[in-house]
């Protein structure tokens, strides 16, 4: 595969785009708000892009756990990459391509040597070390919780055992050696297989340059399909690909927002150049929508702390302040959690703060900043 094409063509543009957004996000007052903030921005993106809709102020009102309405389902899918997410960008920048980050990703058990690997290594006379008298009583104390524990779960199985005739003319469910139902999941599809091939291709993206590399990925988890209901994971992963070699060290990219921008027929192209040049220039998209947001926050905190001034020591103006830049969109009752007061007061400090209200529905009002 040759990618001097490649090279010419939008590489250096999109490796200028992605170091200037490093270093802003970097230096930049707000770079914590704005890392926050894409999170909640690239969640909903990934659902777009994957053709469901999904909004944003909704998402930010579930994750708060304030919700208008019952949560959808799309809503929770969203809300699972919002936390993985901020999980790998909490983390080492090599732990999501890991196998151990990976598994933990899929909700997967970890190997427990692979734990014992990441916490420390275990000395030998630990493992064989008596007990002292302390751990002894102890484990007497807890023996006989257990030890009623058990019997409430005799008089259960017996209770259970009476009225077995019932249960016994149902027909039994049928179980799949791997643990997983057959009406929701292909038997045939081979994850682990198709994850191991993926993360061949590592070994050649490392040989790249970075934006390069991170296409390489994002073109090879589009083609296998490694995982059959965690589909989204991928574009998490190449953004971590990108943190680990240093082109985006001071965030987790919010690639999907810059994905918005380029057309399906690119995206799906069956040219593998077109698709590798659509992800460049959805890299680029993402970068440029990533310093004209910090340019707003920016501008919206300058005029904001003006209001800060000559302003008591206690005041809760400086919280609502922090909340607003980090969030997509604040709600009274967010505003009244964050800041200790009432609603009424939550209400008063939006009002001094001077925060655009961006809602403009019935059931609930929220601001934010645009």
């Amino acid at each position: 595969m040759t990618f001097s094409g490649l090279k010419s063509v939008s590489k250096s543009h999109t490796e200028d785009q992605l170091a200037r957004l490093d270093e802003r996000t970097r230096r930049s007052p707000v770079g914590a708000g704005f890392v926050e903030r894409g999170h909640f921005f690239d969640s909903a993106a990934s659902m777009w892009v994957s053709g469901e809709l999904v909004h944003v102020e909704d998402l930010v009102l579930h994750d708060a756990h304030m919700d208008v309405r019952t949560p959808t389902h799309e809503l929770v899918i969203a809300h699972s990459i919002l936390r993985a997410r901020r999980r790998i960008a909490a983390s080492d920048s090599g732990w999501a391509l890991s196998d151990a980050g990976i598994s933990a990703l899929r909700g997967r058990p970890v190997d427990a040597v692979a734990e014992r690997e990441g916490e420390g290594t275990i000395d030998d006379d630990d493992a064989v070390r008596a007990p002292d008298a302390d751990t002894e009583s102890a484990d007497d104390a807890f023996a006989q919780h257990f030890a009623d524990i058990d019997a409430v779960l005799a008089r259960s199985e017996r209770l259970l055992t009476e009225h077995g005739a019932k249960t016994a003319l149902q027909p039994p469910t049928r179980v799949e050696p791997s643990g997983r139902d057959p009406l929701i999941y292909d038997q045939d599809w081979d994850e682990a297989e198709r994850l191991s091939r993926w993360r061949d291709t590592i070994s050649e993206a490392d040989a790249l340059p970075a934006s390069l590399g991170a296409a390489v990925l994002w073109d090879a988890w589009e083609t296998l399909e490694p995982l059959q209901r965690q589909h989204w994971l991928g574009s998490i992963l190449v953004g971590s690909y990108l943190r680990s070699r240093g082109k985006v060290a001071s965030h987790l990219l919010a690639f999907n927002v810059g994905l918005k921008a380029i057309s399906r027929e690119r995206r799906r192209s069956p040219i593998h150049t077109t698709r590798l040049i659509a992800f460049l220039d959805a890299l680029s998209s993402a970068a440029e929508a990533g310093m004209k947001e910090l340019d707003r926050l920016g501008q919206a905190k300058d005029q904001m702390e003006r209001r800060l001034r000559n302003r008591r020591s206690s005041s809760s103006l400086p919280d609502v302040l922090e909340l607003v830049l980090s969030r997509p969109i604040v709600s009274a009752a967010m505003i009244s959690k964050a800041a200790k007061v009432t609603p009424r007061g939550a209400l008063n400090l939006v009002s001094e703060l001077g925060v655009r209200e961006i809602t403009g529905r019935g059931r609930y009002r929220g601001w934010g900043v645009l």
